[in-house]
This record gives C-alpha cells, structure tokens and sequence, in this order.
C-alpha cells in the first residue's frame, strides 16, 4: 500500500511538472500582458511549437511604453546560443536585431512614448535579408547571418535579455509596459500581411505562436488586463 501511494505521488508531481512547466494555451484576442515594473523579475515564457529547424520567420507584436532608455522586446535563445533572435530597442527609433549571434543597428525609424507600436520583424536565411517594419513603415533591407539555421529547443521570453538559455536576465534591459498580438511564423510575411496585421488585422495566425491559442507561463509582476487598441 505504502508503495502504491508513493507511485501516486511520484505521477502527481510529474503531472504538476508538465503541465507547470508549459502552462496552459489561452486565446488573449483583445487582451494585453501587463508588466509594470521595469525590474529584472517579470517575464513572459512562450511555449512555441516548433518541432524543426527555423531558416526563415516573422515576428510581431504591439507594444507600449513609458520608457525612453534601451529595453527587450522579443528573446529567442538555445542551449547553444543566447541571442539566437532577439530584438532590442536602443533608444527612440533605434533598434538593433541579433539573429544567430551577430547583431544590425536601424536608425530613424517610427517610434513613440506611451503610444502603441505596431512592429514586425522578417529574416530569411537564403539570403540574409532582414528588416523590421514599425506602423506600417519598413526599414531599408540589410544582410545579417546568411545560410544561418536556428535548431534546438528554444527558450522564447518576453520582457527579458536572455544572456542564457532561459536566464541570465540583464537588469538593465527589461520591458516595462503593455504588449499584445504577438505571432510567430516561420517564413517571411509578405509585405500586404505584414500591412494587414499593422491595421489590427491578421489574415494567418502565427504557427509558430499565435496570440489566439498562446502557450505561456508568467514569472513576477506580470497581469492580463483589456487591450485598448482597438475599441
């Protein structure tokens, strides 16, 4: 008997395990995660399905903040490598792309305090081609990481510079705002889908994350809370 019930509670823990560790898939339409402070505690883990390698992608999200200084906004690492994708925004209309450990700086481009931004972000490995799009505006092309493939188990975090693999956290990067509609796809949009979604509309979810059905778990001061941009 004292056996059986110590099986009992072996299968308990590993179900408490499973399930918190990939947390529970959700549809947040019309939702925001809410992270108000800009300390290097709150965190957003995204469970992405991605059962192959990554040699092209979209990313996109809506984001507003209050902060002028530097912070993250979308951290992709694997146990081999940190900044496997990561975008971090400088400063106002700077942003600066890692795509397999190397990194590009874009200037001047639209951006706003308090304000929603509608961002994109495209790479493809073929030709190394990449760009963020910011309100409907794109950047000017530029190469970065060509015939590069992203493979292993990814960490995928939002709010946090993962400088490991699902750790690491810089104290001086972190998001602290609102952030919304953020997919995941794993080719290049083209440019009338990435305009689409600019407005508010997506004519393909994410099939890599998808806003609609998100797998996530939250650490820290993280809410969900009602999206005001679109009322």
């Amino acid at each position: 008997m004292e056996s059986i019930l110590k099986q009992m509670v072996r299968l308990l823990s590993l179900i408490a395990l499973v399930y918190g560790c990939c947390g529970e898939s959700q549809d947040l339409s019309g939702k925001v995660f809410t992270i108000p402070t800009n300390d290097a505690n709150p965190y957003i883990k995204l469970h992405a399905n991605i059962n192959k390698p990554i040699t092209a992608m979209t990313m996109c999200q809506r984001f507003n903040s209050g902060l002028e200084r530097g912070q993250t906004l979308f951290s992709l690492a694997t146990k081999s490598a940190d900044n496997e994708l990561a975008l971090y925004k400088s400063s106002l209309g700077t942003y600066r792309v890692h795509v397999r450990l190397r990194s590009l700086d874009f200037f001047n481009l639209p951006d706003g305090i308090n304000e929603w931004i509608s961002l994109c972000w495209t790479w493809d490995s073929k030709t190394g081609l990449t760009q963020p799009w910011l309100n409907g505006k794109r950047s000017a092309r530029r190469v970065i990481s060509p015939h590069g493939t992203i493979t292993g188990e990814p960490s995928i975090v939002l709010g946090q510079d993962q400088d490991t693999y699902g750790g690491g956290f810089d104290p001086n990067q972190p998001f602290a705002g609102d952030v919304t509609d953020v997919h995941f796809w794993d080719k290049v949009l083209s440019p009338c889908d990435i305009k689409y979604y600019m407005h508010g509309q997506i004519k393909s979810p994410g099939n890599l994350l998808n806003w609609e059905a998100l797998q996530f778990t939250t650490n820290g001061k993280v809410f969900i809370e009602k999206s005001d941009f679109i009322c």
